[in-house]
């Protein structure tokens, strides 16, 4: 058998004995052995991808869905660089991911031989933990190197810490099997299928106990974290609970959906200012929010074990751990704190509701009338730029609905790659369908991630997108007071509607005229596009009445 075999299939079973179910695979000749050994294990199911950046958000999506490490493997040069962005977010949102990219031996590197460019930690902090894993030779030893090697890097990528880890791995010709299963030593790791090395548990985190005050707020943020301990917590104590869409925490009486508009209005924010806020997960969606902690007595970041979200840097504690973290709620006060924060959410929501009612087809609509509308046990994908504000602002408390979305370093690049990654593993795991809501840049900046060869499996995902033929986050900040130069450098039209994006990949296409067809189009297997289209001067004044609307309910309360 030649090294290169060798090493490909020992490392495949190593991680397969760990834990490793997904592995994505972009074409190429350097990483032949890697993307054989895989697709010939029985525990290992691999997906194919063209292009590179799309199989690597690909694997963040299958492994932010699944909870476990997923695998990427590439060939050597530019290949390798475009896993850089999905590292970037799995670093920044605590995904665990290998990144396997086949490399040149040494001989011909910074010889000008092709594909060879300096692969040697290529991702920089990015990743959690890099190996040169070194040209592999016939000799004794090896294969405990290269299992326990393994180990190392899945404990980095699934520990307390999880993040992504890069295993640069340097293959010599032959490439491919030659029919010779010699070799020097035994290639069978521990017996009964055991890892080589077992990685530790992650431990138990301490109790954190919420402050002993009435007028104490909960939010929740981006985390891969569960938060129920924290809501039933805040519930127990009688404490507002403040939830952004990928915190998946916003249900339950306490559950303030309107916060975002709420928090908006100076008078309400005035007259309830917390004696303490305990944030759980990323949290810093809204400027509205951010302002909000800095007004606290008291605040507790808790989540994320030593990357505690802190952006305003007002932590004066922080609860370390993740998702085992037990929260004891306080005895209830008088009710009065969190009455007042559902009388006012019921005004703001009646306000907003009568606002996108009396109108037609609109982005803040089409997120409310979205997340009403998916079925018990769905998955929902949400795009890092308006869609997650959208929902945000304007989808009602529910349960039932999984929502994620790249959070981490929240850009739109990958996102329909992540969707389809993600929806594949909540599948796997016998979960509902699956849903994306995304904008035109978004999808335009990964129509790649669309692509699937006959083989593949191909997910029942439905992606829903907001089309205002451009960037319209920047219609609601100040670029828009800029207008000689606003349209060509933010506002960036692009006249593309998704129905050539659609043609171009094989899905089917759906353009909604009305609000009331968006019951219908959910319904239909995916994978399939459904797109509304909008203006975006529009949408920014609409989004300014819904808020002058809720701030002349909230005042009319007083």
């Amino acid at each position: 058998m030649n090294p290169s075999t060798a090493l490909a299939r020992v490392l495949a079973d190593e991680l397969a004995r760990l834990g490793l179910r997904e592995a994505v695979i972009a074409p190429g000749s350097r990483s032949t052995p890697l993307a054989m050994a895989l697709a010939a294990h029985p525990r290992v199911r691999v997906h194919v991808r063209i292009d590179e950046r799309s199989a690597a958000f690909c694997a963040l999506g299958l492994a932010r869905a699944s909870g476990r490490p997923a695998a990427v493997v590439c060939t050597s040069g530019t290949a390798a660089a475009n896993l850089h962005p999905a590292a970037v977010e799995a670093g920044q949102a605590g995904v665990g991911l290998l990144l396997l990219t086949a490399d040149r031996p040494p001989e011909l590197r910074d010889t000008g031989a092709n594909q060879a460019v300096d692969q040697i930690r290529m991702f920089g902090s990015a990743v959690r933990w890099f190996s040169e894993v070194g040209v592999p030779e016939e000799r004794p030893g090896m294969v405990g190197y290269w299992r326990s090697l393994a180990g190392r890097a899945w404990g980095w990528a699934a520990g307390a810490d999880p993040g992504p880890v890069h295993l640069n791995i340097a293959l010599r010709d032959p490439l491919v099997p030659d029919g010779d299963p010699s070799w020097v030593e035994p290639l069978d790791g521990r017996p009964g299928g055991a890892p080589w090395t077992a990685p530790e548990p992650v431990p138990e985190a301490a109790a954190v106990e919420l402050p002993a005050v009435e007028r104490g707020v909960l939010v929740c943020g981006d985390t891969g974290e569960d938060p129920a301990p924290f809501v039933a917590a805040a519930h127990a104590a009688g404490w507002p609970v403040l939830a952004e869409p990928t915190g998946n925490a916003r249900y339950g009486p306490a559950a303030v959906g309107s916060y975002r508009h709420l928090l908006a209005v100076a008078e309400f924010a005035a007259a309830h200012r917390p004696e303490a806020v305990v944030t759980l997960g990323r949290v810093g969606l809204s400027r509205q929010v951010l302002a909000y902690l800095r007004t606290a007595g008291v605040h507790v970041a808790c989540g994320g074990g030593p990357r505690y979200a802190d952006p305003v840097r007002t932590a004066a504690s922080v609860g370390a751990g993740r998702a085992r973290v037990v929260v004891p709620g306080r005895r209830r006060g008088s009710g009065a704190w969190l009455a007042s924060w559902q009388r006012a959410d019921a005004a703001a929501r009646a306000a907003v509701d009568a606002e996108l009612d009396a109108g037609g087809l609109s982005e803040p609509r089409l997120a409310r009338d979205l997340v009403a509308a998916l079925p018990e046990g769905s998955l929902l994908v949400a795009g890092s730029s308006m869609p997650v504000r959208d929902l945000d602002g304007y989808a009602r408390p529910r349960t039932g609905v999984r929502v994620i979305g790249n959070r981490g370093a929240s850009g739109i690049d990958g996102l329909v790659s992540t969707a389809v990654g993600a929806a594949l593993a909540h599948q796997a795991a016998g979960g509902g369908r699956a849903f994306a809501l995304l904008g035109d840049l978004t999808l335009l900046h990964d129509q790649n991630g669309l692509l699937l060869g006959p083989g593949e499996e191909r997910p029942d995902l439905v992606v829903v997108v907001a089309n205002n033929d451009g960037g319209g986050i920047f219609s609601t900040l100040e670029q828009a007071e800029h207008p000689q130069v606003f349209e060509r450098l933010f506002g960036t039209p692009h006249g593309v509607g998704a129905d050539r994006v659609a043609a171009m990949a094989g899905w089917p296409h759906l353009l909604l005229d009305h609000p009331k067809q968006l019951p219908d189009a959910l319904a239909e297997p995916g994978p399939r596009l459904v797109e509304a289209r909008t203006d975006r001067v529009g949408q920014a004044a609409l989004r300014a009445r819904v808020q002058q609307a809720v701030a002349a309910a909230v005042r009319d309360m007083e």
